[in-house]
């Protein structure tokens, strides 16, 4: 590439589906950065997953690709232009290309966290088997869950996302149901599993989710909207990484080479929807305090401010949350607290004054003492280390 004489105007070829929620916003993130900082040519089309790659891009004379590779064939022929490349769905046929995606062990420890503090303590996850993504995220999904002594059953699929038989899938999946204990939260791997265990449930009789809470992965808006209920799912960051990817296009196009191989992006929250809004806990002093956390940690309230609203001692308030949630009336407001702390940090420019001001902390100095503690790592450090750095 260093050979290569950089046009005024670099040409791009930008591989990527537009049928989803997550790549529509990729797109969009990498609009911006050509607005920023173009003009580029781009060749764009409307794109399927299973879209074939154009037969022209093996000789083209381009200056660079961003892609989401899903064949073998498609990563032969973009292998075969030598030309700067940035991968936007997985490693495992990206050739060798620099990669960047969403933090799939992110995904799986922020719905562990999601039913976690919901009281969950029975947990199973409904994942392919077909790429390494959907793995990680389950991986991590269950390694949450088990380092708070809880298991997690795991029904896996061997198939794409099409379904060969319906009926037989669906039968399959209630039969799954009916051997699990309740209530229980499940971790589907993609909202296009959720979707199917949902459905699954409702031909079951089994409420959700007051039985069987669903939460799915990608936020596609579509498929969440259509589930009944509603499907929880994870927020993906796709402006972030069609943003991100861009710019490293563009520095490899430059002749430069950066560090990292893999830049990977955190998710930006779960949008809870009726497939897993309700707490599971059955002890009712400590249900109405965390709820009362919930809707109080980030505006200042203390253990004793909680105890005043319950009517309950110190001792006895922490003595039943720790037998529920595992944890201490001051351990679950910093840990709600906390959780806000790392949207802001990751999603905004504001100053560590400004985030302690609106997360419930009486000082910055004591949410960066508190934070350094908790993370081992300034608030600066996260912020660098989740924003999608490159250099």
């Amino acid at each position: 590439m260093n050979a290569r004489k950089r046009r005024s105007i670099p040409r791009v070829a930008v591989l990527v589906e537009t049928t989803r929620t997550y790549t529509r916003e990729l797109l969009a993130g990498v609009r911006h950065y050509i607005a920023a900082h173009g003009p580029w040519s781009t060749f764009l089309e409307l794109r399927a997953l299973d879209s074939s790659p154009p037969a022209w891009l093996r000789h083209w004379n381009g200056d660079g690709i961003l892609t989401r590779t899903f064949t073998q064939e498609m990563a032969d022929l973009i292998a075969a232009t030598g030309l700067p490349t940035v991968e936007l769905r997985a490693t495992n046929l990206s050739g060798g290309h620099r990669f960047v995606g969403m933090d799939n062990a992110g995904i799986g420890h922020a719905v562990a966290e999601h039913f976690l503090e919901r009281g969950y303590r029975q947990f199973a996850a409904y994942s392919l088997q077909t790429e390494r993504f959907f793995i990680e995220r389950v991986r991590n999904f269950a390694g949450t869950v088990e380092g708070y002594g809880c298991q997690c059953a795991q029904l896996p699929e061997n198939s794409s996302d099409s379904v060969d038989d319906w009926e037989h899938s669906q039968n399959r999946l209630i039969a799954w149901l009916a051997e699990l204990p309740k209530p229980i939260g499940i971790f589907a791997a993609n909202d296009q599993l959720g979707v199917r265990l949902l459905d699954a449930c409702q031909r079951a009789g089994i409420a959700v989710p007051e039985e069987v809470a669903v939460v799915g992965a990608e936020n596609e808006e579509t498929l969440c909207a259509f589930a009944t209920p509603a499907l929880t799912s994870v927020r993906f960051d796709g402006h972030n990484v069609g943003y991100t990817a861009a710019e490293l296009l563009d520095q490899l196009m430059q002749g430069k080479s950066p560090r990292r191989r893999e830049t990977l992006i955190a998710p930006k929250g779960i949008v809870v929807r009726a497939s897993s809004d309700e707490l599971v806990i059955t002890d009712p002093l400590v249900a109405s305090a965390a709820r009362l956390i919930r809707e109080n940690a980030l505006t200042g309230i203390n253990v004793d401010d909680l105890c005043g609203k319950l009517n309950a001692s110190r001792s006895t308030l922490d003595r039943r949350m720790k037998a529920a949630l595992k944890r201490s009336p001051k351990q679950e407001i910093n840990r709600i607290r906390f959780r806000e702390v790392e949207r802001l940090l990751r999603e905004t420019d504001l100053t560590i004054e400004v985030i302690a001001e609106q997360t419930g902390f009486a000082h910055s100095h004591y949410l960066q003492a508190a934070f350094k503690e908790t993370y081992a790592q300034t608030p600066g450090q996260f912020r660098c280390r989740h924003r999608g750095v490159l250099w």
